[in-house]
C-alpha cells in the first residue's frame, strides 16, 4: 500500500512534538536554583512555615521526588536559602566598606551597620529565613558559620581599633560587640515584623529612622579623640579671652558713676 504524504510536506519519519514546559518550570537543568527560588517565593508569600518540599517541587514544575536529588530534606533546602542570604549580606558589607574612604574605626563600624540594615530592607525574606535557626542547620553549614565568623571578626577588630585609639567608651569589647549586634538586629526585626507604624513611623520613613537610630547608637559608643576635648575647650576659652581683650571699653562701670 503506497505511503500517503502528510499535508504539511513530503513524506518523512514523523516525530511527536515535545510539549512546551509548564510556566515556572526550571530551565537549562538548573534544578537546584529553581528549588531555592521556589522556596524563597513561598516564604515571601506565607512565611517559613509555608515552605514544604512537595510545594516547592510543584512550584518548580518537577515531580515530588525531584528535589531530593539536591536536598535530603526541608531543613537542607532552607539552609541553602540561608546560605544565599548570608552571601548577599557579605557582598553588601564588602561593597559598603569598599566605598568608605576614611579609616576611622567607628565610622567604619557605622558603615557596616548601614550595610546590614540596607541588606534587610532589600532582602526581608532572606533575613527572616537566616534568622530562623529552628528551620536551618546553621552549625552544619560551613558557609553560614564562616561568613558569620568573618562579620563578627570584623566588628571586633573595629571596636578594638577604636579602643586602642582612645575612641571607645570604657567597656568590655565583647559586650559592646554583642550589644551592637543586638541593636542592629532589633531595628531589622522591628522593620520586617511591621512594628514601626505602632511607633508613629510611616512606611516611607522607616529607612531614615533606622539610619538615624544607628547613627545615634554609634555616637554613644565613642568619645572624642584624646586631646580633642581639651583643645576644644581651650580654643573656646582662648577665643573668648581674645574677644574680651580686643573689645573696646564699654564705658564707666556703675561703681565709677
Amino acid at each position: 500500500m503506497p505511503k500517503t504524504a502528510r499535508p504539511d510536506g513530503p513524506t518523512r519519519a514523523w516525530k511527536p512534538q515535545r510539549r512546551a514546559p509548564r510556566r515556572g518550570a526550571y530551565h537549562h537543568g538548573d534544578l537546584r536554583r529553581a528549588l531555592i527560588d521556589a522556596a524563597l517565593d513561598l516564604a515571601r508569600e506565607g512565611g517559613a512555615e509555608a515552605v514544604t518540599v512537595r510545594e516547592v517541587a510543584r512550584r518548580a514544575g518537577v515531580s515530588p521526588g525531584a528535589p531530593f536529588r539536591h536536598f535530603t530534606d526541608r531543613t537542607q533546602l532552607m539552609t541553602a536559602v540561608a546560605e544565599e542570604a548570608m552571601a548577599r549580606l557579605r557582598a553588601e558589607i564588602d561593597a559598603g566598606l569598599a566605598a568608605e574612604r576614611g579609616d576611622d574605626p567607628l565610622r567604619r563600624l557605622h558603615t557596616l551597620g548601614t550595610a546590614y540594615l540596607r541588606w534587610v530592607e532589600r532582602n526581608p525574606t532572606h533575613f527572616q529565613i537566616v534568622s530562623r535557626r529552628d528551620c536551618i542547620d546553621f552549625e552544619g553549614s560551613a558557609a553560614l558559620v564562616g561568613n558569620n565568623a568573618a562579620i563578627q571578626s570584623l566588628m571586633r577588630t573595629l571596636l578594638l581599633e577604636a579602643r586602642e585609639q582612645g575612641r571607645l567608651r570604657p567597656a568590655d569589647v565583647r559586650l559592646t560587640e554583642i550589644m551592637s549586634r543586638a541593636f542592629a538586629y532589633g531595628l531589622a526585626r522591628m522593620h520586617t515584623d511591621g512594628h514601626f507604624p505602632s511607633w508613629d513611623v510611616a512606611p516611607e520613613e522607616t529607612g531614615a529612622v533606622m539610619a538615624q537610630a544607628l547613627g545615634l547608637f554609634v555616637s554613644l559608643l565613642g568619645v572624642d579623640p584624646p586631646g580633642a576635648q581639651a583643645a576644644h575647650r581651650g580654643g573656646r576659652g582662648g577665643a573668648k579671652g581674645a574677644a574680651r581683650r580686643k573689645s573696646p571699653s564699654r564705658g564707666p562701670t556703675r561703681a565709677s558713676r
